[in-house]
């Protein structure tokens, strides 16, 4: 190690913990040597030293798992490539039920992990008990085994790790806090120590839960709260069995390991408690907080049950220590976007030691290679919004954000704290509707609305739903009449001045050279034909555009439009997503209901399909935008804010006599799924192109000036074969529900798995998304291969027939929206 502070360094890591350890590791790997990890007192001081190091490989989707897959394979080869002991062995999980319900979870998890190429059994209780003999299985209905998960020592792991780093070439300093950072026109150039200024290129934020505060002060967005989380450690226990796999029941909140003839026992609470909101102090390392028994003795009761032997077990150890939480459960990873060259790699939610290798290792690839290896959209940190850093907002959802870790992962399962943040105008009508609302990136948006004298609450299963009989009838009234679907929460930014034509038209694949009041749907890509952005941009003038995105993608996609702006040209892009709010109108009488209210002409001719212009609606003047995402002709309504509720009411009255139906966001999902039209982030991203997403209709190779990512999808044109193609299924057994990650069998073999999936109220029965795989050798993936198949979709490890198309299964002509 070195003695002296180096002047400067390619990359610095702050923090040193398992994750910054692994990111220094890969950068040597990958021929990045000029690093230098800084940590402010001692290696896995932090969280690291006491976590539990489990080493889980199943995760919510297929590149979380290949990251965590890769985790467990690196620490098994981390011994000999290093010299230092990790104590990693491959003994197995088992996650137990006792509900049937909780078994459907498993057994939809475990046909995920197949999906994902995971190593999966169902097992019995009678099968646990012989894997497990210390354990009470007689009131267990089943569960899962994944025979190549683990567990290792988090301490020896990391030191493995960081030995890997030095002999590559990296410099690690201890007791050396990072007190801030030089930003010069947008971009770092150095970070400051107690003992001097670090020029650098790029800085990495790995702090764990210090990472919130030190972003804050640098700039940057970074969302997270620490929580205290607690286990126990026996005393040895007599003729315990040294290869019994980690036990996990989730409806009991507990997880158990052997280790040295002990038994470690740790639960993830229902309502946990935050801790460190007025910051972490400064000398925290290696350091526990206060006990609290009462706060851990019903999840130490529930593990008493199922493995008897605790009953008389000595507690040799209780600890409480804080990890990191973030709002929605998932980690930070990827290049801020407040700052070029500052990525981030924190907020691991107690999956910190089984993310870390693979993380370290694409987090170190991105800096190399200046984009993602793998669509990582799920922890990437352009997903955080600013409002998510707000302390009290933190606290509160993180006495939730723990125990989801264990609880049910209901389909459409809804958060219950730091709710009602973000409200559309039109909430107070939408509630007087009886709407049942649901949160997505703070707003309250209607997700169904209950008849009169039902309570809007979910009834959670993995069946059918009573609430999916009310969704029904808002599908069906969009199909068959007019509905009304509140859209206030879908970004909007305003790209204005004289080069604003040029720069939107680099940026998209589409032509945007079009006149003004015309919509042009379209996709940004990245520098290999991925697709990074899915939306719609309307011209308003010969020098504005106004882009609509999801809600979803808001700081990702503003960001990406923000960067491609040339710092000489002329232009500016603003966020107006809070100055309007948006109606949709859409259904066979959609023309008939706004016929009504406006004097404007919205025939065919006057108004036809892709075009955009301002009309009077009431007493308001709005604009109108001729675009369906359900299939259905219809109107985006753009409305002032001040002038929503105007609208909205003008609309409900004149509707009285056409039976107008409040829609919510569950029977927007079904309608446009039935139409096969894709959902960013679900049904493709950064790896997808829009060839193999069937979206090349919106792609103009030869307009002037080109595109990003026009010669890679150029080259896989002229190839003229794809090896994955999107494809819509239907589910010829009208009770099996859909919702994704179901495996695709096609003629026995998995070769896929659904992106998306919803009841089609139409069509009568699951509908799903999601790509068939054919490597290019064996010719790919067209419409021979797809029409010659036999296809099942798997649920619950039970294999169902489905049809397959690669036309919409609904209205494929598209005669409806342009009707």
């Amino acid at each position: 190690m070195a003695d002296t502070l180096p002047e400067q360094a390619q990359v610095v890591i702050v923090g040193g913990g398992a994750v910054g350890c692994s990111i220094a590791y890969h950068l040597t790997k990958i021929g990045i040597t000029d690093v230098l990890l800084l940590e402010r007192k001692q290696l896995t001081c932090g969280t690291t030293w006491h976590a539990a190091g489990l080493v889980g490989q199943l995760r919510a989707t297929a590149n979380m798992t290949k990251i965590a897959q890769y985790t467990a394979e690196l620490f098994l080869e981390l011994e000999e490539e290093t010299g230092q002991a990790t104590g990693m062995k491959q003994n197995g999980s088992i996650s137990v039920a006792t509900d049937i319900e909780r078994l459907e979870e498993l057994q939809r998890g475990a046909s995920m992990a197949r999906v994902f190429g995971l190593e999966v059994e169902e097992v019995s209780a009678e099968w646990i008990a012989q894997k497990y003999p210390v354990m009470h299985t007689d009131d267990i209905v089943g569960g899962v085994f994944l025979p190549r998960d683990g567990q290792t020592n988090p301490i020896d792991v990391t030191q493995a790790m960081a030995k890997g780093a030095r002999n590559g070439g990296a410099t690690i300093l201890e007791n050396t806090p990072v007190t801030g950072a030089t930003i010069n026109k947008g971009r770092v150039s150095a970070v400051q120590t107690a003992s001097g200024e670090i020029a650098c290129e790029y800085l990495v934020i790995a702090g764990g839960m210090w990472s919130r505060d030190f972003g804050r002060q640098i700039g940057v967005n970074i969302p997270l709260h620490a929580a205290e989380h607690f286990y126990i450690v026996t005393e040895p226990i007599d003729d315990l069995p040294s290869e019994l796999p980690v036990l996990r029941e989730p409806s009991a909140c507990f997880y158990a390991k052997e280790d040295a003839g002990k038994l470690l026992v740790g639960a993830f609470e229902p309502k946990a408690k935050p801790w460190g909101g007025a910051g972490i102090p400064a000398d925290f390392s290696f350091d526990a907080l206060p006990d609290d028994f009462d706060h851990f003795e019903p999840m130490l009761e529930q593990a008493m049950h199922r493995i008897p032997v605790l009953k008389t077990a000595g507690i040799q150890t209780f600890f409480n220590g804080p990890e990191s939480f973030t709002p929605d459960n998932r980690y930070y990873l990827g290049e801020a976007p407040e700052v070029r060259g500052v990525f981030v790699a924190t907020g691991f939610n107690s999956t910190g030691i089984q993310s870390s290798g693979g993380a370290g290792k694409v987090l170190a690839e991105w800096i190399r290679d200046g984009h993602p290896s793998l669509d990582l959209w799920d922890v990437d940190i352009r997903r955080t919004l600013s409002f998510q850093s707000n302390m009290r907002y933190l606290h509160d959802r993180t006495t939730e954000s723990l125990g989801l870790l264990y609880a049910m992962h209901w389909p459409f399962r809804q958060p219950e704290t730091a709710r009602a943040i973000r409200r559309t105008p039109l909430h107070e009508h939408l509630a007087k509707a009886n709407a049942c609302f649901g949160e997505a990136g703070g707003w309250e948006r209607p997700n169904w609305f209950a008849p009169e004298g039902v309570i809007p609450e979910y009834d959670h299963t993995y069946g059918k739903p009573v609430w999916l009989i009310y969704s029904g009838n808002e599908h069906r009234a969009v199909r068959d009449n007019v509905g009304l679907l509140d859209i206030s929460t879908f970004s909007k930014f305003l790209l204005q001045g004289r080069d604003a034509e040029r720069i939107i038209n680099y940026v998209s694949t589409n032509n945007m050279a079009v006149a003004p009041g015309r919509i042009v749907y379209t996709q940004w890509l990245n520098e290999q034909g991925g697709i990074s952005a899915d939306l719609t941009v309307t011209r308003l003038a010969e020098d504005a555009y106004l882009v609509m995105t999801a809600f979803s993608s808001h700081t990702r996609d503003y960001n990406w439009l923000q960067r491609h702006i040339p710092s000489d040209a002329h232009a500016v892009l603003t966020d107006v997503t809070p100055s309007y709010a948006g109606i949709n109108v859409q259904g066979p009488n959609s023309r008939a209901l706004l016929q009504q209210v406006s004097p404007d002409d919205f025939s065919n001719s006057a108004f036809p399909f892709g075009t955009s212009k301002e009309i009077q609606l009431g007493y308001a003047t709005i604009r109108a935008s001729r675009i369906s995402y359900v299939g259905e002709l219809g109107w985006e309504l753009l409305i002032p804010s001040d002038m929503a509720a105007h609208v909205y009411e003008t609309l409900v009255e004149a509707g009285q006599d056409l039976e107008l139906t409040n829609v919510g966001m569950h029977a927007m999902n079904s309608l446009r799924i039935e139409k096969a039209y894709r959902h960013w982030g679900h049904d493709m991203a950064d790896e997808d192109t829009p060839i193999e997403a069937g979206l090349e209709f919106a792609v103009r190779f030869d307009k002037p000036g080109g595109f990003i990512g026009r010669e890679a999808l150029l080259k896989q044109k002229e190839c003229g074969l794809v090896a994955k193609r999107m494809v819509q299924f239907l589910m010829e057994d009208p009770e099996v529900m859909l919702y994704h990650n179901e495996p695709v069998i096609r003629d026995g073999t998995i070769c896929g798995y659904i992106t998306s999936g919803m009841y089609g109220h139409t069509l009568g029965g699951s509908v799903g998304m999601g790509y068939l795989n054919n490597p290019l050798e064996r010719g790919g993936v067209d419409s021979e291969f797809v029409n010659s198949g036999s296809y099942e979709i798997e649920v619950a490890c039970k294999r169902y027939p489905a049809q397959a198309s690669l036309e919409p299964l609904y209205d494929p002509g598209n005669e409806r929206i342009k009707s």
